[in-house]
């Protein structure tokens, strides 16, 4: 019989959603040795919080996160809040022994990520785990083609074509906390350069070494204020981040994010070329990894895969039977699954981001920031 594992969670919105998703659902569909336990959620919307608490199955709620690290019978606290409390929360929870998966980026500031990796090491020597929701990686086309790469498929790698468009971010939406920068840090570039950052280094193995060129804009520089009609605040974050970097292995790479694309609801794509192949995704379709390699030309081209194969895709197995397609939430229930069999002893279907990984992508967050507004090239041996 799996042991319960009480956890809890801090925020109710978008992403309190996913995450109460995924933790209800989880056991429902994977056997696990930790059956996950809804214990309390916490979030600042008392008026919402008991109704989000009945809804998602939490069988305590409180105004107070802080009481979370008070609680001993709480294993793991999942942080799905704004970025700016990402190191308070984090550090506080930490400290008393409990397990955290937070929500991506890291940080809003790399001083911020730093702290918090600091502290996961301190933790870790006493037992206890870090986890980074970069959710993409469990798409099972992601993961096959993270297998395939490792298998030498593409041979060296040489380019790395990556971009994030959405559409949502108009003149018209409001000033949401992600246009803060005293929230967010960043704009687009935090909120969807991290994933497609983290993407490329997961998918290749290898470490971005400098950035070589940036530019970074900000279109829509007031919006409206929720809830004071005709009132308006300033947007002090980008709305645009393209660079262009290296990898390690000596592969070039480009990354574009946008909120301004029409027509793009959440293209989130990658396309990595090596020397015998090259392969290619795109979340809009996200069940489907395309796949060319070298060899005749009269047969070559582009090989439509559909990743839904027991036995042949990872995490397939644990949904539905082939091509009965899986959706956006199943990320976040097989990154949960992921995190109960680590925490069982056991081992994820692919590797899991840790805070000292996603330390990683804020390092070349901030060296595309710093490229974009010095107008230079950085190394990222430079950005500590």
């Amino acid at each position: 019989m799996p042991r319960p594992f009480p956890i809890a969670l801090i925020g109710q919105r978008f992403m309190g959603r996913a995450h109460s998703n995924a933790w209800s659902q989880v056991s429902k569909f994977f056997d696990l040795e930790l059956q996950p336990v809804l214990h309390t959620v916490a979030a600042r919307d008392r008026e919402g919080l008991e109704p989000f608490a009945r809804r998602w199955g939490w069988k305590n709620a409180c105004s107070d996160w802080r009481e979370l690290a008070a609680q001993p019978e709480i294993e793991l606290v999942d942080i799905g809040t704004p970025n700016d409390v990402h190191r308070e929360q984090a550090l506080a929870l930490l400290a008393a022994g409990k397990h955290v998966a937070c929500e991506k980026p890291l940080a809003g500031t790399l001083e911020d990520a730093r702290a918090m990796v600091d502290a996961a090491k301190r933790a870790a020597k006493k037992g206890v785990r870090t986890f980074v929701w970069f959710n993409y990686r469990r798409c099972p086309a992601v993961a096959l083609a993270q297998r395939l790469i490792r298998e030498g498929r593409l041979g060296a790698l040489y380019h790395v074509r990556a971009r994030y468009l959405q559409s949502w971010g108009g003149p018209q939406t409001p000033l949401l906390w992600r246009f803060q920068k005293k929230f967010a840090g960043t704009g687009a570039h935090g909120d969807l350069n991290a994933h497609i950052v983290d993407m490329a280094r997961f998918l290749s193995g290898e470490e971005i070494v400098e950035v070589h060129g940036a530019i970074e804009r900000t279109f829509v520089k007031e919006r409206e204020i929720p809830g004071s009609p005709g009132k308006r605040g300033k947007s002090d974050v980008d709305d645009c981040v393209l660079f262009l970097a290296s990898f390690s292995g000596g592969a070039t790479a480009s990354f574009e994010a946008t909120r301004l694309a029409h027509g793009h609801q959440n293209d989130n794509g990658i396309e990595i070329n090596g020397e015998k192949g090259s392969l290619r995704f795109g979340f809009e379709d996200m069940n489907v990894l395309e796949l060319c390699e070298a060899g005749d030309a009269r047969t070559g081209g582009w090989k439509r895969i559909m990743c839904t194969s027991a036995g042949n895709h990872p995490y397939a197995a644990a949904w539905w039977p082939d091509a009965h397609v899986i959706g956006y939430e199943h990320g976040f229930t097989n990154m949960a699954a992921d995190i109960c069999r680590v925490l069982a002893g056991g081992e994820a279907e692919v590797p899991l981001p840790d805070f000292a990984d996603a330390y990683q992508t804020q390092r070349v967050l901030e060296a595309a920031l710093l490229s974009a507004r010095k107008r230079c090239a950085v190394k990222l041996s430079s950005v500590k």
